[in-house]
């Protein structure tokens, strides 16, 4: 019986090393390139990098656009490193924090030849570990072999890993228990964990809802400054105790906690996005400057632990029609969108305002 790790098992070790600066390898169609998230390298490493040959940053077309750099890939840029790039000039490229205060950072030159699958690759992997999605990459003679049995590095074959990273993860139930709470002493709390390593996540049961008819339903995205911190900034910690609240006054219904903070692209990002906020920039535009899409979330997270606690309908708790047409999507019938709008402040009008406008929020 093999112990060695599958594919998936892979794929959560290269994003740990990718979090602790360490560079993975990635091969396909006969290509190998090594990979580092531009965020966290190292000065010796960079230096190992250009020792290897060219160097190329890959960022999001997103991103791209913030640094009028061409795009010559679709939703992915790979900029030539200059031979004299420093690891702060490649901070500087990833992260807009400073944007503002030094906006003319190029001129950039855009690689056009070549193909960018490994390129688009690193940026999942970088975006799958809750970093900025940029990385650095040097070609790689042959397979890589050597180098990864050499220096004990990660080697992940994309051909095999990119159906497996875009799939939606299977989810296992770890336990289930009671938990009386505020908005109803008949609660109880289910905590899944998905397969592919990453954070766990939350069902909480109110009373006994029947599996046969449309339940009182929330998918509600974790926000650790909204529902822990009381933050005026957003919406989400009333949205959470008014979801509670209706549930325990029906007597029934399931709130999913999903741990898919700032829309999914990790809490030090969202930081980042509130950081660019300060700066005037809109939630929108905040995280496109940072490379993000408006929302990166995985709504088929929460379709699959409503599927595990046996409900096929839902009167959804939501002001997103987006998550009714992933709900729908994903097998899950929509019976009722039940209105939740609450929790507006001085703090956070324009934040809804940019939520009606540019997200289709019903507000």
């Amino acid at each position: 019986m093999p112990l060695g790790p599958d594919i998936t098992e892979q794929l959560n070790r290269a994003r740990a090393d990718l979090r602790m600066g360490v560079p993975v390898i990635l091969r396909a169609g006969g290509v190998a390139m090594l990979a580092a998230a531009a965020e966290v390298v190292t000065p010796a490493r960079f230096a190992a990098f250009q020792a290897l040959g060219p160097v190329e940053l890959a960022i999001t077309a997103r991103r791209a656009e913030t640094l009028k750099a061409r795009v010559y890939d679709g939703d992915v840029a790979r900029l030539v490193v200059p031979l004299d790039a420093t690891p702060a000039w490649i901070a500087a490229i990833a992260d807009p924090a400073d944007d503002l205060r030094s906006p003319l950072k190029g001129p950039f030159v855009s690689r056009r030849e070549g193909d960018a699958a490994l390129a688009r690759a690193a940026i999942q992997l970088a975006k799958s570990a809750r970093l900025l999605p940029a990385a650095i990459l040097v070609p790689l003679a042959g397979s890589g072999a050597e180098m990864a049995a050499a220096e004990g590095l990660t080697v992940i074959d994309w051909e095999r890993a990119r159906p497996v990273l875009e799939a939606s993860t299977a989810l296992h139930p770890v336990v289930a228990a009671r938990l009386p709470m505020a908005a109803s002493e008949a609660g109880r709390l289910h905590v899944f964990r998905p397969e592919d390593g990453g954070e766990e996540h939350y069902a909480i049961e109110i009373g006994h809802p029947p599996r046969d008819r449309p339940v009182l339903a929330r998918l509600h995205s974790a926000c650790f400054t909204g529902d822990l911190l009381g933050s005026l900034k957003c919406d989400c910690g009333p949205q959470l105790r008014a979801a509670l609240a209706q549930m325990g006054a029906e007597g029934a219904g399931v709130l999913l906690y999903l741990n898919q903070e700032g829309r999914g692209i990790g809490l030090a990002n969202k930081m980042r996005a509130y950081s660019l906020q300060d700066q005037g920039f809109d939630t929108v535009e905040a995280n496109h400057r940072l490379g993000f899409e408006d929302d990166e979330r995985d709504f088929r997270i929460g379709a699959a632990i409503l599927r595990r606690l046996g409900f096929s309908a839902v009167r959804l708790l939501t002001n997103n029609p987006a998550k009714i047409r992933m709900m729908e999507a994903n097998g899950i019938a929509v019976a009722e969108r039940v209105p939740l709008r609450v929790g507006e402040t001085a703090h956070n009008r324009a934040y809804l305002a940019t939520k009606a406008r540019k997200s289709g929020h019903l507000l």
